[in-house]
């Protein structure tokens, strides 16, 4: 009898604390360098970005609504890049993620492609999001036609569920159903790819302060508000302990294994002496701080 071994690929993670923006941007190019020459594998970067809006390739300058002086004034800075997708807002209590990944170590499900797809990758970012809000009692889904992941449109449909037949909840929602809270999103997701290798990646709101979304319309989405871990619990969460579970979900969804780093001068094999600000954004923080 024949027997399938599953190997499995390996993801180095590092968690980097608060990085401007700027500092990520140039980092990620330098991964994605290093990864495109086999030099480095798959390596994931956890981090918060200090408050900032980013425009992605399919943007509009629109959905920025808020004046040059009053970003200023709530310290918001503005970058273009690369990823797809709108406008979005970064900042601390967000887990923002950036996966540096070989697409083509990575096969689809049904092994007949041995590169992974954009689509299909974007769909893992999105499993490994939902399990992780749904590790903290969040249920969380996709929307058809758009990219992130969402809360349920209502609580009382996942509650009555338990207690009502099939017609007559469909009854109940038939008729609720034009003032059910709509879906709000928890995450967003926006990639580049260049010759199978991903940058950018995710961002989940976690404790995120999200006054900063009346700012902009976020992803350019203007019929379903945005939320927080926090929001939808009543209570602030510990950051590690998300972080923990986002590493957890990138094991299983992606089949690897998972190999916490203390600092990039790991994952670069080099001495702390050999360090420069380019290319070391901040020390990482202990694993009992916030990321």
């Amino acid at each position: 009898m024949s027997s399938v071994v599953k190997t499995l690929t390996l993801i180095s993670i590092v968690q980097l604390g608060t990085v401007d923006y700027a500092t990520g941007l140039g980092l990620q190019r330098q991964l994605v360098a290093l990864r495109k020459e086999e030099k480095i594998g798959d390596v994931l970067l956890l981090l918060e970005h200090s408050p900032v809006i980013t425009l992605g390739r399919n943007a509009k300058a629109a959905n920025v609504v808020a004046s040059p002086e009053l970003l200023a004034h709530r310290g918001v800075e503005l970058f273009e890049c690369d990823r797809g997708g709108d406008v979005t807002f970064h900042g601390p209590g967000q887990i923002v993620g950036y996966p540096i990944f070989d697409l083509r170590a990575r096969a689809t499900p049904d092994v007949k492609r041995k590169t992974l797809g954009v689509i299909e990758f974007v769909r893992r970012l999105e499993e490994v999001l939902i399990r992780t809000c749904t590790d903290f009692a969040i249920p969380a889904k996709c929307v058809p036609g758009l990219t992130g992941v969402w809360t349920l449109s209502s609580r009382a449909e996942e509650s009555d569920s338990k207690n009502r037949s099939l017609e007559s909840r469909d009854l109940l929602f038939a008729d609720a159903a034009p003032n059910a809270d709509p879906e709000a999103k928890l995450a967003a997701i926006g990639v580049h790819i260049s010759r199978f290798v991903t940058s950018h990646g995710f961002a989940l709101n976690v404790n995120t302060d999200l006054s900063y979304f009346s700012l902009i319309v976020p992803c350019g989405i203007t019929t379903k508000p945005v939320t927080s871990m926090q929001r939808e619990l009543g209570k602030p969460l510990d950051l590690n302990a998300v972080a923990e579970s986002i590493s957890r979900n990138f094991g299983t969804v992606f089949s690897s294994q998972i190999l916490w780093l203390e600092s990039l001068d790991d994952l670069l094999g080099r001495a702390p002496s050999e360090s420069s600000a380019a290319t070391e954004p901040s020390r990482p923080r202990e694993r009992s701080d916030s990321i």
